[in-house]
């Protein structure tokens, strides 16, 4: 119990480490900087798609060969592509660095449509961790307990400058110290919501987590393609990002073999 406890806050600290940052940088971070953290965020979660969601779901059904072993994973995945997209596509939000928000025409504000777009990116994560945490309890796929505090500590140390990117421009966008560091907090805090949900969902439903495997799996490379990555591509400096997704696929990568 204390391992899963341990296993859904851990990311939401990972968050709350990288806000507090804005107690001791200036108002806004160097698009250099700000480059690398995006890379290295696109990199962990790329890593933990692959070897902590999909390969599991696909040696999840052990008793299937072929394309029928296969089958759930690729619906999954797509499916959590899609989901994403229609959140997206629902949800009034704003990308760092654009002035255009998007999805449907709203009155929030910048800080507020900041928040949303925020809370879409943690979602999938918060899933990738509660599913991984459930089929560890139940025993399937062969993920062990250390495997999923694997994923959560990958999830956290890339939502250390995930934090950090987010209470920036909300202090940038003329909020204080404090409540930039909140704003920047509390985002995280659909993460472990997210991740108890999932963990509920995979003890009734065993015969769908593959399906869900996958799904987060989908969701989490949805906001990587769509946010990230073109975030970080943006400009000058962009080979800097690609070092940062380096470092972060090759860390989360060695967590998860060590440690699962």
């Amino acid at each position: 119990m204390d391992g899963i406890i341990i296993g859904l806050l851990i990311p939401l600290l990972g968050t709350i480490i990288g806000s507090s940052f804005v107690f001791f940088m200036k108002d806004e971070m160097s698009p250099l900087v700000q480059k690398i953290l995006l890379g290295f965020a696109s990199g962990v979660m790329i890593a933990a798609s692959v070897w902590s969601l999909l390969i599991p779901s696909i040696n999840f059904v052990n008793d299937a060969e072929g394309f029928m072993q296969v089958m759930p994973a690729a619906v999954g995945f797509l499916a959590g592509m899609g989901f994403l997209l229609l959140i997206d596509r629902l949800t009034p939000h704003l990308h760092l660095g654009d002035p255009n928000p998007e999805g449907p025409k709203s009155k929030l504000s910048r800080t507020t449509m900041l928040s949303l777009a925020v809370t879409i990116h943690n979602l999938p994560e918060g899933m990738a961790v509660g599913v991984v945490l459930g089929t560890a309890i139940s025993g399937g796929a062969e993920i062990s307990i250390a495997a999923a505090l694997a994923m959560s500590i990958g999830i956290a140390i890339q939502n250390i400058p995930e934090g950090a990117i987010i209470s920036m421009p909300v202090r940038a966008a003329g909020n204080s110290r404090w409540r930039s560091f909140l704003i920047g907090g509390l985002s995280g805090i659909v993460e472990p919501i997210g991740a108890i949900l999932v963990i509920m969902l995979t003890a009734w439903l065993t015969p769908v987590v593959p399906y869900m495997l996958a799904f987060a799996a989908g969701a989490m490379i949805y906001v990587v393609i769509e946010e990230l990555i073109p975030e970080a591509s943006q400009g000058e400096h962009s080979n800097v990002s690609t070092i940062g997704f380096a470092l972060g696929f090759v860390l989360m990568m060695i967590l998860d073999v060590v440690l699962g």
